[in-house]
């Protein structure tokens, strides 16, 4: 496992920030730093589709002469973000890991690209997705253990942040998109209360679980940038009214002494490998008499399934014209979930969302006795394996719910591999669930920097 150098690239988003602030670096200089970091490790990773260094060091410039103008500044301003390759730009190709989309340059910024810009960012790139953010992979390779998967769908994004490339990156989650590389990677990955972040100019996929995502290097970090995306757009249908929730002001405060855990196997647990099922049991009996064991059953038995048949039934909706039209430029693996979400009747597919509901429901009762749920982030360590992203078992299900959810790197496999730790909360109550994850990071994870 190679080890991280102590650059500028390797600083917290929260840390870089202060940097800049207090002018011990410039933007130009942490961007400089991250290209620096990509050129050296890139070949290796390969987290980047699409990288400009002159036009990163062009938004740079800019920034840092906006500073010493004393114009007003963003609350990104000057930190390098990596975004997936599904989120269209302006300025860069957009082609979702498809050859159906190769060459392909949008007009304008999706909603997502036009906050971080005008929060001050420097969007250093395009990161490697799976083809159409499904499960067919990219080059990406796990930055701990190159011959491991980094998961998907938002491979390179986590790669990026883990490898020291970039501080932040933006992804996606379907399924387990954005919490099982987090896992993988070791780094903190966050997907928020479904609708709090714009998908105008983002791929889609699955309409009633798309959701978008931040990776970090800690807990503050995800506040930070979820901020500033976190703005109501009525161009989304799906998004909340008021999806803002001062993230960076709860994050503040100071934490709670404690919080009343709920330690949730899932339906899923007898698909945990052993070294993580062990590991995780170990940990939460570790935080003593704050956790409680809850069992989810009856209306949830059946919830992996639930969620199956929606993300396979919008799959088949929205990828099966280019199927049908473009065979030859769909890989074998997205063909086949296609085929999985063609075979679903409306009536199972109008069952499913019923019971979603009903699950939704019974959860949210869950949380009038919790503050929050532990909860396994993926089955184990990173598989061995680069033509696969890993099992979502874990993750679906909460993608299903719309709740949100927080990747915290607090155990090693067998293997000395990251294995997170996910925590999961009401809608809504995403400060909480931040609040939590950091929480448990400063008293058994390690020092935020």
């Amino acid at each position: 496992m190679f080890k991280f150098k102590d650059t500028l690239s390797s600083l917290s988003a929260t840390a870089a920030r202060q940097a800049l602030a207090a002018g011990e670096c410039s933007t130009e200089e942490l961007t400089q730093s991250c290209l620096d970091r990509i050129a050296e490790r890139e070949e290796a990773v390969g987290a980047w589709i699409y990288l400009d260094p002159e036009l990163a060091l062009a938004q740079a410039r800019a920034l840092d002469a906006k500073k010493k103008a004393g114009d007003p500044l963003g609350t990104l301003h000057g930190l390098p973000v990596g975004l997936k390759d599904i989120f269209d730009t302006a300025d860069m190709p957009t082609e979702c890991g498809s050859a159906y989309y190769e060459g392909r340059r949008p007009i304008e910024d999706s909603t997502t690209a036009a906050l971080l810009r005008r929060a001050g960012a420097v969007i250093l790139g395009k990161t490697v997705t799976t083809e159409w953010a499904l499960s067919a992979p990219g080059k990406t390779a796990n930055p701990h253990d190159p011959s491991r998967t980094p998961g998907g769908s938002s491979s390179g994004s986590a790669a990026a942040v883990a490898d020291q490339m970039t501080p932040l990156a933006i992804g996606t989650q379907t399924g387990g998109s954005m919490i099982r590389p987090a896992s993988f990677c070791g780094v903190f990955g966050y997907k928020p209360t479904f609708g709090s972040i714009s998908r105008r100019g983002v791929s889609m996929l699955a309409r009633r679980l798309d959701t978008i995502g931040v990776y970090g290097r800690t807990a503050d970090d995800l506040a930070l940038i979820g901020d500033a995306l976190m703005v109501h757009d009525p161009e989304d249908w799906d998004m909340l009214a008021n999806p803002g929730r001062d993230l960076t002001g709860a994050m503040a405060e100071g934490l709670l002494d404690s919080f009343k855990f709920a330690f949730v196997r899932t339906p899923a647990w007898d698909q945990g490998e052993p070294d993580m099922t062990s590991a995780l049991e170990a940990f939460v009996k570790g935080l003593g008499d704050v956790v409680q064991d809850v069992t989810l059953e009856g209306v949830f038995d059946d919830i992996v399934n639930t969620h199956k048949t929606v993300i396979h039934a919008n799959v088949a909706t929205f990828l099966g014209e280019v199927a049908e039209k473009a065979p030859e430029k769909m890989r074998p693996e997205t063909h086949g979930r296609v085929d999985e979400g063609k075979a679903i009747s409306a009536v199972d597919y109008i069952r499913a969302l019923g019971l979603a509901e009903a699950q939704g429901q019974a959860l949210d009762r869950l949380f009038d006795l919790y503050d929050v749920i532990l909860t396994p982030s993926a089955a184990g360590q990173a598989p061995q394996d680069l033509s696969i992203t890993g099992n979502p078992a874990f993750n679906g299900m909460w993608t299903l719910l719309g709740v949100p959810a927080v990747s915290v790197p607090l155990l090693t496999g067998a293997d000395g591999m990251p294995i997170g730790v996910q925590v999961v909360g009401r809608c809504g109550d995403d400060a909480r669930v931040l609040r939590a994850a950091k929480w448990l990071w400063e008293r058994y994870g390690g020092q935020e920097k």
